[in-house]
Formats: C-alpha cells, structure tokens, sequence
C-alpha cells in the first residue's frame, strides 16, 4: 500500500515538475516573439547594473531520516517540492557589437521544501518540512545569438549555508481519533554542507523600457534557469539531492552614449552607405542620401479626423465664408464620400482635399444629425468678448443647421464662455499672441451621441467621426531626397546647398539650421527623368567662420506605373503638445492597428504650425512621431506582432512638407500632427 502511495506521489511531483516548465516557457517565450523596432539616438550601455527577483521551483528527490544526532524520524521521506524566494543585486557589462558578456549576481537564494507525506509504524501521518537557505554567487557568461534581444547564459554557482532548520510532524491515528496530539520537533538539519559548487544554464530577454531619445536606459529582463542536481547534494549523509528550475526577471539601468550614426535617423534601419558620399570632417559629416525611384501610384484611403471646431474671424460673429455653407434645395445631393461637388473656394496646392473635408465640416453635422434623429449636439462657443459674443457666434451655427437641415432647435444647446476648455493662448505666454487668439475665437461641437463620434468613444470632449476618402498621393515621402549634415547642431548657426548640375546650372536652397533637409526629387530635376548632381554645403559655424563639403548624388524621378493601395490616419495634437490627445491612444490600439497587414511599413511623419521658435518646433514634431510609434509599438507587441517596420520623421513647421498652410486658425490647428501612412508588404 506505501509503494503505491509513493508511486502517486512521484507522479503528482512530476505534473507539478511539468506545469512549472510549461509556465515559465510561456513567462519566456512570450517577450522572444515581441521583437522590438527601436533604432536608438543613444548607443545601448555595455554596463548596467539593476537587481534580479524570481521564484525557485525546488524538486528534492532520494531520502531522508536521519535529522540531526537527537533525532530520526521513524519512517523515511523520499519526494519534496517548493517554491523559495531568489533576490540578488547584479551588474553586467555587454560588448557593444558582439553581444558577448558577463554579469554577476549575488543575493538570497531559498531552497525551501514540503515532503511528501508518509504513514509510520504506528498508522500515523507524518510530515517533514525543511528551510534550507543560502548565500548565492553566480558569475555568468551570456551570448546573445544573430544579434537579438534573446540571450543565453551559464555559469557555476556557489552557495553559503545561513538557515538549516528542519520541522517534523506527527498526526494522529485515525483509529484513535481522542488521543492527545503529538508536539511538533523543530530544529537544525546535521551534516548540511557550508559551501556548494555546482552549475546553471538559462535564457533571458532584454525589453527597452526608456525612450531611445534619452541617455539613461532601463530594461526589463524576464529569465529562466536549470539548475541541476550536480554538486547540489545539501547535506554529506544521506541520498537526498535538489534540483532547480528558476524564474524571474531582472530590472537593468545604464547610461548610453549619443550614437552619431543614429542622432537623426529614427527609422528601423542604419542611415544608408551609398557611393555617392564624400567628405568627413572630425566635426560634421555631410551625405546625400536619394532612393531609387519607387514605381508607384500610391492610392491612398485616407481617414481624416474632423476637429470639432468652427473658427470665427475676430470682430465677426457671422461664420467665415471660406467654409462651404450651402443652400436648402442642395441638401438632398450632399454625400459625404463625394465631397468633391462641394468644394469651397480659394482652395488648392496640398491644402485641397482635407480643408475641402474640413470645411464642409456643418453639412457634414447637419447631414448625420438628419440621418439620425435620435441625436444632440451643444455649441459652446469661446470669445475674446465674453459670453455674450460666445453665444453670439454659437448662434450662428446653430441658425445654419435649422435653417438648411431642418435640425429642431430642442436638440441644439448653446453655452458662451470666453476661453474654450483648452485655450491655445495660455497664462504667461509671449509668443505670437495674435495667431494663437484667432485660434480661441470658436465654436466647440460637443456631443454623447455615438452615431456622431469617433469609433469607440465616448463623452462631450470626443471629436466627430472621420471621413473616408481615397486620394493619390503625390511623391511619398520616402521618395524624397535626404541631405544629412551630422554634427551641424553642435558646429553650425546656419548651413546653406548650392545644388549643380551636368550643365553648369545651380539651385540654391537654405539656409537651414537642422541637420537633415529633405526635398521632392521634382524640386530638384524638374521635368527631367533623372540627373547627377553635385552638391556643395556651406555652414556658417557659430564662431562666425565658414565650412564647405561637397557630395556627389544620382537623383530618379518618382514615377507612378503601378498600383499599390495604402492607408492614413492622421492624430492631432494641441498647441505646444507632444503627448496624444487621450482619446487618440485608444482609436490608435483599437482603429488604426488592427489594419496594420502582416509584414506591412508604417511611415510616421510629424508636423508643428509655424508658432514658436523653428528648431523647437523641429523637435517637437520629431516627439510627436516618436510618441505615435511607441503607442503603436507597444499595441503591436501586445498582439504577439513584431513584423512591421517603421519609418520616422520630423519636419517641424517646414511648410514645403506640412499638409496644410498656416494662414487660418483651422489650417494650423490641423498642422499640429502626426500623420500615419500604412503600406502593404508589395
């Protein structure tokens, strides 16, 4: 009858062996499938140093009876398992670029157990627990296999006893179920050996936690250990042996160093070694970076958000006529899919088809609110005036949407303020009052009606519903042709290109303070198919001196014979932003992912209106890309998804590359955002 209790016993420590591998592969495996795509500005610290925490699943096997010279057990215990507490400081260093490295830990390592329970002579249960404790140190070698974040280790282990005890338990006979209950026998197991060497290997991953932008650096590093039987007998007499499985995560801080090769390249790959380079310079390097040509229309469903905003010239209360008001008999032949029909007037350039979408803004209110009765809306209009003014100007929309739509005026409320819930012109503020003040004067459209509002939102702050629409673009942005002058922003005020062609002829553009410019292949070649160039950059440097590099470079015009559907989604910020508006992370996560395709490119270009300093406003809208990635980065590593590759830019207030102008509060407010091309793997 013992054998067989002993044989379940075995089998349930094996299950209970079993689930523990299952669990910490899961615990593992999950972060090797989320392969991060972030090309860091700072290079990755060799040295780190942080703590490592996990927990040590303990399988004891062979016997005991013998505790200590006062006492042995009158039967004896074969099968033991436990969970112990590891916890230990460590430091680590990693060769930049062979991924080659050491790390130390020493800490506390708990080896507790529960024996199985036996039967003794006298038909009582008898149990056996013992804390066995050490003090760990463990040098490990690592290797990081193809350059991943995946890495294996191994290494000795030497562990110093600090706790022996031991506590035996006697049950009862269940024949005699009145007898007097036996003490518990507590004490210190004999003959336990001090010192132990033995070995382990393991795997871990290291997640980047920190913001590639920044010098420190933090990472998670969730790991797995096998730590078996060898050398781990704990005590000289006896048969019983330990083995361990531990897991746990290690959390790892370093300081990086600016990686120059990075500082302005924030796609997923290294900033490209063409032929066409010329001159480095100790102080700033100057290239040229121009495409191949990329043989695509690219068709673009494009998903614009409405700002739910009427803005209103100042000392006017009547609403401005660059937005497209129509009459009561064209009611029945508005669509919004087919914009088109109503454009406004004085629109063209790239401005065209969004602010055609923006400014049709009250039909496009007045046409759902008509197709879904069961809708309201509240104008709350924003006057330098005062409330009276407001409501004035609130009024005006409203008498548009009855007038022309027929809404009843029950399901329109009105409210005057004289600051909007998030002015543009805040306390303090110097900077080119007068455009921010233009942006205050206006009407907020706020609804709690799903039918009008974004997917997935609720709440009177929540914008409207986009509108769909399919374009073509013109040349895409990673057509463009990239001039990089690295260092520029320590070294130089100001740099200006003298661009030469096979002729003879030369186009001056500049000057620019920021170190990487990038032009349509068109502004340079024109008509022409294609053309050499040499390119001589002149820098002012800021003791007053001058600086010349010259580059050589093989520009192709993008041409369009093919077709290749792609996606936008824009993500608006407000004035002097760099975090999304909150609504916007779950539309991201819950919209905009879920239509990434498989392998697909995801070009992320961020802009600024033209208030404020330029090279602030530059880095600004490199912060807004780089905050849309990370949101949707870290959505696509929730789903298990590590195929997609990013393109980042920033192009700051540069208005040959910004969507809209900046001549109306509604053109620099739309200005103030990160726009999302999605690309299928073709």
């Amino acid at each position: 009858m013992n054998t067989i209790k002993r044989l379940c016993k075995s089998e349930s420590a094996q299950k209970l062996s079993i689930k523990s591998l299952i669990l910490s592969t899961i615990l593992l495996g999950v972060p090797m499938l989320l392969q991060a795509q972030v090309t860091s500005t700072y290079s990755q610290s060799p040295v780190r140093v942080g703590i490592a925490a996990g927990a040590n699943f303990n399988f004891y096997r062979g016997s005991t009876q013998m505790l200590n010279p006062n006492f042995t057990a009158p039967v004896a215990f074969n099968y033991a398992d436990g969970v112990g507490f590891f916890l230990a400081p460590l430091i680590e260093y990693v060769h930049p670029t062979s991924g080659l490295g050491v790390s130390l830990q020493v800490g506390f390592d708990g080896r507790q157990s529960a024996f199985n329970e036996e039967i003794t002579p006298c038909n009582c249960p008898a149990g056996l627990t013992t804390k066995l404790n050490y003090v760990t140190v463990e040098p490990t070698l690592r290797v990081a296999p193809f350059g991943s974040n995946l890495y294996l280790f191994g290494g000795p282990r030497m562990a110093f006893n600090v706790d022996k005890s031991f506590t035996y338990k006697l049950g009862i006979n269940p024949a005699f179920p009145d007898q007097a209950p036996t003490p518990d026998v507590k004490g210190d197991l004999s003959d336990v050996t001090p010192t132990l060497v033995s070995m382990q290997i393991g795997a871990g991953f290291d997640i980047p936690l920190s913001a590639p932008e920044y010098p420190m650096q933090a990472i998670l590093a969730p790991f797995i250990s096998f730590q078996p039987y060898f050398g781990q007998k704990p005590r000289s007499v006896e048969t019983w042996n330990i083995t361990t499985l531990r897991v746990g995560a290690a959390l790892k801080f370093g300081h990086g160093k600016k990686d120059p090769a990075t500082t302005t390249n924030t796609t997923n790959e290294p900033l490209p070694t063409i032929p066409n380079v010329a001159v480095v310079d100790p102080q700033v390097q100057f290239f040229v970076n121009s495409p191949k040509n990329i043989p695509v229309e690219r068709r673009v469903r494009e998903t614009f958000p409405l700002r739910n905003y009427v803005f209103f010239d100042l000392g006017s209360t009547e609403i401005p006529d660059r937005y497209m008001l129509i009459r009561k008999d064209q009611v029945k032949d508005f669509k919004e899919d087919q914009l088109e029909v109503f454009t406004p007037k004085n629109l063209s350039g790239r401005s065209a088809r969004g602010m055609t979408v923006y400014y049709n803004l009250l039909n496009i209110l007045g046409d759902r609110m008509g197709k879904n009765p069961g809708t309201a809306i509240t104008l709350v209009g924003s006057s330098e005036k005062g409330p009276e003014d407001a409501r004035m100007i609130a009024e005006s929309v409203q008498r548009y949407l009855t007038d022309v739509f027929n809404i009843n005026n029950s399901r329109i409320g009105i409210e005057g303020r004289t600051k909007p819930s998030i002015p543009s012109e805040q306390p303090g503020g110097t900077q080119e009052l007068e455009l921010l003040r233009a942006g205050d004067r206006r009407v907020s459209i706020e609804s709690t009606s799903p039918a009008l509002l974004m997917e997935f939102q609720t709440g009177p702050e929540v914008f409207l519903k986009p509108v769909e629409y399919t374009a073509v673009q013109e040349a895409p942005y990673d057509s463009y042709v990239t001039f990089y002058v690295m260092g520029g922003n320590e070294a130089l005020y100001s740099w200006s290109m003298d661009i030469k062609d096979e002729k003879n002829r030369v186009q001056t553009f500049g000057p620019y303070t920021r170190e990487n410019v990038s032009l349509p292949g068109k502004t340079i070649l024109g008509t022409r198919p294609s053309g050499h160039f040499n390119v001589t950059m002149t820098g002012k440097t800021k003791s007053g001196t001058s600086i010349t590099k010259e580059a050589a470079v093989d520009i192709a015009l993008w041409t369009p014979p093919t077709n290749e559907e792609g996606m936008r989604f824009s993500v608006i910020y407000e004035f002097n932003e760099s975090k999304a508006i909150s609504i916007y992370e779950k539309y991201l996560n819950d919209v905009v992912i879920p239509k990434i395709p498989q392998n697909g490119t995801v070009i992320i270009h961020g802009h600024t209106d033209i208030i404020g300093d330029e090279s602030y406003n530059q880095k600004l809208s490199m912060a807004r890309a780089t905050n849309v990635k990370s949101i949707l980065e870290s959505g696509l590593l929730k789903a298990g998804r590590s195929d997609v590759k990013f393109q980042t830019y920033g192009s700051g207030e540069d208005e040959s590359l910004s969507p809209f102008a900046n001549n109306y509060p509604e053109e620099r407010f739309y200005n103030r955002t990160v726009i999302i091309d999605i690309i299928p793997r073709n």
